[in-house]
């Protein structure tokens, strides 16, 4: 399958890549620094250039089947407000509107939307705002991104991560939708197997289930 991946170069986004190589996808990788990826690999194409330019994207899905999102801004940022998801999420779901490019599946954090609820009172009222502006500021900027979506005539899948680590796969990962049974963190290896399993599977269809080991 033909995949645009957008976000290729990053913590999670580098994980994904890998997995659909390895199952045999065709991808497209964006990206802003071509030194970033390692360009000689099967099946990888490289395009170099802003999410927020709209002549771009629409260039990038061209004969394209699918798009995974795992744009983020790189680590915990500098806890400012900032709004590059979601406007890059806006120019992207209207891009892939008008090419008829339907399956897509985003990267989010758990925290954003109806997930705030799942969790700790303590945590999302104290600890969050007091503790970790760097973190809310980012579900701030999901929390317009995930509307974009959801209201999109897309075929849509929205994965939201609790603390995302960098370790062995442990494949035990575990979805919920009510947030029954989630843990705090999840591998990005797990989650990269996961968001890649979704292009050809509709278990979370318009759906928005969080993920964690």
């Amino acid at each position: 399958m033909n995949v645009l991946l957008i976000g290729a170069s990053g913590f999670t986004g580098k994980v994904v890549l890998q997995s659909l190589l390895s199952q045999g996808h065709q991808v497209t990788a964006v990206t802003r620094d071509l030194s970033s990826l390692k360009s000689h690999q099967k099946g990888l194409r490289i395009l170099l250039g802003n999410v927020l330019d709209a002549d771009f994207i629409t260039k990038a899905l061209k004969n394209q089947d699918a798009v995974i999102n795992c744009l983020g801004i790189g680590g915990k940022g500098n806890a400012k407000p900032n709004s590059l998801v979601s406007d890059a999420m806006e120019i992207l779901v209207s891009a892939m509107e008008k090419a008829k490019v339907k399956r897509l599946i985003a990267m989010s954090n758990v925290g954003a939307g109806n997930s705030r609820a799942f969790q700790p009172w303590y945590f999302t009222n104290i600890i969050l705002p007091l503790f970790m502006k760097w973190l809310q500021v980012i579900i701030e900027d999901k929390n317009k991104m995930e509307p974009l979506i959801m209201n999109s005539q897309l075929d849509w899948t929205i994965v939201r991560c609790p603390n995302i680590v960098d370790q062995p796969a442990k494949h035990t990962l575990h979805a919920t939708i009510d947030g029954k049974g989630l843990g705090f963190s999840v591998t990005n290896r797990d989650v990269a197997a996961f968001m890649v399993d979704q292009i050809n599977r509709t278990d979370f269809l318009h759906q928005a289930p969080c993920v964690s080991n």
